[in-house]
């Protein structure tokens, strides 16, 4: 069975604990048996080179013979207490070698390495001190090395260390345990959030959102940032499927009413109710113009989306383009009775850009105008430059549009309602293919209320 991310993290901290406190102990082992044990013996090697000239001296003493060994109960004692003045030798009952047990692992040997006083088994590996007057060898002095520690002073010390050794790894045990614990519960728990998070948005639940801490980004960590990025995704892909939705229905609903009325017309001249006459054809001919147009209109959205819509920038006279679109629908403005103003400056308004897509901006902005304006209203067309832009600002007179509607005048398939309605006609696209046009010039448009009545669209685009 597989183990969650949160006891896997669990077992790997808990685990490092465990291993780092076995290491503790088992050094702690290695090192007194090692160093400390060495420590002493390397202490009692200075002893056993002082009782080696103590008993040199005692045998000259002695008349060049081993007899005074006798008459002591302690020659180890006896011989590391030499030369130690008298008031002291009556208080030292001990000496630091015979607390560690050093004078009761010494052996004196004759000059034949014959054992004459002191411990009856020296180990093989006895260190060995010759002992030499006037030049000659007397005998030996054997000093069996610690192998373990022993019952004394030693054997407590060592047993402390160990128990601490031992305590430490425990306490740092238990720590590392509640230390991972916390952390695979507390700082897990926004993961496992979003990953439970994830899931469901893959589901299709595009209202899923995790739970995460309002602080400031700067104060935020890597986890909280992940959540904030994870709601901003959901976020989006939830605005993208309702947009798509939207789009759906919208295009559907555009589509369905030409291809009804075409059907209408077609079935109604198959059964003889209408005849086939002049009339009849500019019908059908004026319903496949809007299929043809509303699907003109989708391509180049589709085209603008992925970024290929294809312009041809030159130098060009904005002046001379836009005095030629408004003579194009100088007939349209004059049929439903608008006064069109029209405001260019005497000069050139030079700028580099798409000749044809900017006459289709400006084209679709004076339609959109003659599409909604009241008949006996004005529309207004004035261009001029302000600063290193040229902007070109179209109005029109009643009705308007509410001012909670402006920004959404650029959306697909979107119209002030009821003033500015499908009953006019138009797919709600021209608006934002402008707005691809523009932004593609590096230029911007927007949206205000007129002082005529109606709407303002204001284009800026830089100059060359």
């Amino acid at each position: 069975m597989r183990l969650s991310l949160t006891a896997r993290l669990f077992t790997a901290v808990l685990s490092t604990a465990i291993a780092v406190a076995f290491a503790m102990g088992v050094f702690t082992h290695v090192n007194l048996n090692r160093d400390f044990l060495g420590f002493l013996n390397e202490q009692e090697i200075n002893r056993l080179d002082q009782a080696t000239l103590s008993a040199a001296l005692a045998y000259r003493e002695n008349g060049n013979s081993w007899d005074f060994t006798r008459l002591q109960t302690h020659l180890g004692g006896y011989l590391l207490r030499r030369g130690v003045p008298t008031e002291q030798a009556e208080a030292l009952k001990l000496s630091p070698a015979e607390l560690m047990g050093a004078t009761r692992r010494m052996t004196l040997l004759d000059a034949q390495r014959r054992r004459v006083f002191g411990y009856p088994n020296p180990s093989t590996d006895a260190i060995e001190r010759p002992i030499e007057v006037d030049g000659l060898t007397v005998g030996w002095m054997l000093l069996t090395p610690i192998d373990s520690v022993s019952s004394g002073a030693e054997k407590r010390f060592a047993d402390a260390q160990r128990r601490s050794a031992w305590l430490v790894g425990g306490a740092a045990t238990l720590l590392a345990a509640a230390v991972a614990f916390w952390v695979s519960r507390r700082l897990l728990r926004p993961v496992r959030q979003v990953a439970e998070a994830t899931h469901r948005l893959a589901a299709g639940d595009y209202a899923a959102r995790v739970p995460v801490d309002d602080r400031a980004d700067r104060e935020a960590d890597e986890v909280s940032r992940l959540g904030h990025d994870f709601n901003h995704l959901a976020l989006t892909l939830q605005r993208n499927e309702a947009a798509r939705r939207e789009f759906m229905a919208d295009v559907s609903h555009e589509l369905r009413t030409p291809l009804g009325v075409l059907n209408g017309e077609l079935e109604a001249l198959q059964d003889g109710v209408r005849t086939l006459d002049a009339q009849a054809l500019r019908s059908l001919k004026g319903e496949v113009a809007t299929l043809h147009k509303l699907v003109d209109d989708l391509y180049d959205l589709s085209l603008a989306d992925v970024g290929a819509l294809s312009y041809r920038k030159a130098e060009l006279d904005l002046r001379e383009l836009l005095a030629d679109v408004a003579a194009a629908f100088g007939e349209r403005l004059q049929g439903r009775s608008l006064r069109l103003a029209l405001e260019l400056p005497v000069t050139p308004l030079p700028l580099f850009g798409d000749a044809s897509r900017l006459q289709q901006l400006f084209a679709n902005l004076l339609e959109n105008s003659c599409r909604y304006t009241d008949e006996g209203g004005a529309v207004r067309l004035a261009a001029r430059t302000e600063g290193r832009q040229v902007v070109v600002d179209v109005q029109d007179s009643a009705p308007g549009v509410p001012a909670d509607q402006l920004p959404r005048l650029f959306e697909r398939f979107f119209r002030a309602e009821p003033s500015r309605s499908r009953a006019s006609g138009g797919a709600g696209l021209g608006l934002s293919i402008c707005q691809r046009i523009a932004q593609a010039h590096d230029g911007t448009i927007k949206a205000r209320p007129s002082p005529l009545g109606g709407l303002w669209l204001r284009v800026a685009l830089p100059l060359p």
